[in-house]
């Protein structure tokens, strides 16, 4: 095959700098924003000239940590079922290249600001494309297997008094939000899955959130979901020095630690 070389144009900057909290797609999940740097010395100034009148954007993107790639994939909503590759919108590909459409807001010199962002931070931009409605959206076109997971019902997700009590004093003590991003989750699909970090223990479940776990039961026939308990993924005592992320706040987990060890508390209330 003939090599072809390619040059990012710029970076992008983001809050995702994990694949687990990035959303799976533009607009699903938590909204947030991220600024496009273009690279000096390129004219990029001049190029953005009348973008600022789109409403959206596509982004073209190189997927820079991933390594490899097979020719069937698990996907996050499709359960033990492998689908082809090209099927799906697996960011592990023979070309890792990425598109988007997110939310234009802001055109300032180098400088482009977006929303409904899904790319992790610093992911090198390949392109940048205006969206056009008439061209770039075809609502009634059959999505393949796709289909019978849009028409799967959700799940609705409760929490025990116990595990609303530890989450709300982690997010008021630390500033650490787990109820927020548990309830995208397992509203969406709780059974086991590694893309979702979600494992089967013994009668119950856990999901793994950075460095936190959180027990929850599934009830099948009415598909509810309860989350039980908020555990810590360190065992006390904690040694060494952790990331530095709001989410594996090292003090956090003492603290927590600190507060339910050995209190006996009934999380199941």
């Amino acid at each position: 095959m003939r090599e072809l070389t390619l040059q990012p144009i710029g970076y992008i900057h983001t809050p995702f700098d994990d694949r687990y909290d990035a959303p799976r797609q533009p607009g699903l999940g938590i909204a947030r924003e991220g600024i496009i740097m273009l690279e000096q010395g390129m004219n990029f100034e001049q190029a953005l000239t009348d973008l600022a009148g789109f409403e959206r954007i596509w982004l073209l993107y190189w997927f820079d940590r991933n390594a490899n790639w097979k020719p069937m994939v698990l996907t996050p909503r499709s359960g033990s079922t492998k689908h082809g590759l090209f099927s799906t919108r697996s960011p592990h590909r023979p070309n890792p290249i990425g598109m988007s459409v997110v939310d234009l807001l802001e055109v300032s010199g180098r400088k482009i600001r977006v929303g409904n962002v899904d790319l992790l931070d610093g992911t090198p931009i390949l392109d940048v494309k205006p969206y056009l409605p008439y061209a770039d959206s075809y609502p009634e076109s059959r999505i393949g297997w796709v289909e019978e997971l849009d028409q799967k019902p959700g799940y609705s997700v409760s929490w025990s008094e116990g595990a609303q009590h530890q989450a709300s004093w982690l997010k008021s003590e630390f500033g650490i939000d787990l109820i927020q991003r548990a309830n995208e989750v397992l509203s969406d699909d709780p059974l086991p899955h590694p893309y979702r970090r979600i494992t089967a223990q013994g009668g119950c479940f856990a999901l793994a959130i950075r460095s936190w776990r959180l027990d929850f039961e599934i009830t099948s026939e009415t598909l509810e979901v309860r989350v039980i308990a908020v555990r810590s993924g360190y065992s006390a005592p904690i040694n060494g020095i952790m990331i530095e992320d709001v989410l594996h706040d090292r003090e956090a987990h003492l603290a927590f630690h600190m507060k339910w060890s050995g209190e006996g508390l009934d999380l199941t209330m």
